[in-house]
């Protein structure tokens, strides 16, 4: 029996045990399964491992993508200048489980962008600061464009979301949401920007796929701006974890 899964907390709105167990019904893997195990803290990972004999990987989401880096045993060099993990491999030597982190985040993000980003912008606004802009952060930079964080706390190069400045937003190419802002089971919510500054010019990303259309992405939408939700990034990333579980990534 091969076992995979997810951590995180909360998990209600993930759809990964959905698209694996799919997966797996689909290329016959009768073998194979997929779970949900969400974790009241990160500490309670070491718990999981001796208990799922079996796990051979784990996705890692909200809000631990960087509290796992303490119980990893190695960690691959993008992940590592990234600062956060969402793909763990798990091998065991001696009954002891050893863990590599991996970031699929990141090239799913360039993948998909690329995909859907016209001309490239001078600048990008990252809403959020947690584990998932530091994937978009990453990118961005590869890219050569300028990332200016937005945070609900000060933040070095960045701004607070009550003093962000109109033309600051009407002036980024790209706006990035990297919060949970917007994910089931909350949907009417929405990262507090001034709406009414941004145009059909513009391309919103929003991370989340439930729902496909956030408050964020629709009221992009009403103002003309191209928007993407992060479903195809999570095919994306999925299927780079995959392979990464598979030995298909060393």
């Amino acid at each position: 029996m091969r076992l995979f899964g997810i951590i995180g907390n909360p998990l209600g709105h993930s759809f990964s045990q959905q698209y694996f167990t799919e997966k797996f019904t689909r290329e016959k893997l009768s073998d194979h399964s997929y779970r949900k195990f969400e974790l009241p803290s990160v500490d309670h990972l070491p718990a999981l491992l001796e208990r799922e004999e079996y796990l051979c990987g784990f996705n890692v989401t909200i809000p631990y993508k960087v509290q796992v880096f303490r119980y990893l045993d190695s960690i691959d060099p993008v992940a590592a200048a990234i600062g956060a993990v969402n793909t763990v491999r798990v091998t065991r030597e001696g009954g002891r489980a050893l863990l590599k982190g991996f970031n699929t985040d990141a090239p799913a993000f360039r993948e998909s962008l690329m995909q859907n980003l016209g001309r490239v912008p001078e600048y990008a606004l990252v809403l959020g600061t947690g584990g998932a802009s530091k994937s978009v952060t990453y990118i961005l930079r590869e890219l050569g464009i300028k990332a200016v964080p937005v945070s609900r706390y000060p933040v070095e190069g960045g701004y607070v979301y009550n003093e962000l400045p109109r033309d600051i937003i009407s002036g980024a190419g790209l706006v990035v949401n990297t919060t949970p802002a917007g994910m089931a089971p909350d949907t009417d919510v929405s990262p507090a920007i001034d709406y009414s500054a941004l145009h059909e010019a513009q391309l919103l990303f929003d991370l989340i796929y439930n729902p496909r259309v956030t408050q964020f992405l629709a009221r992009g939408a009403e103002r003309g701006c191209h928007t993407v939700n992060g479903e195809q990034m999570f095919q994306l990333q999925a299927e780079m974890a995959w392979r990464i579980w598979n030995g298909g990534v060393s």
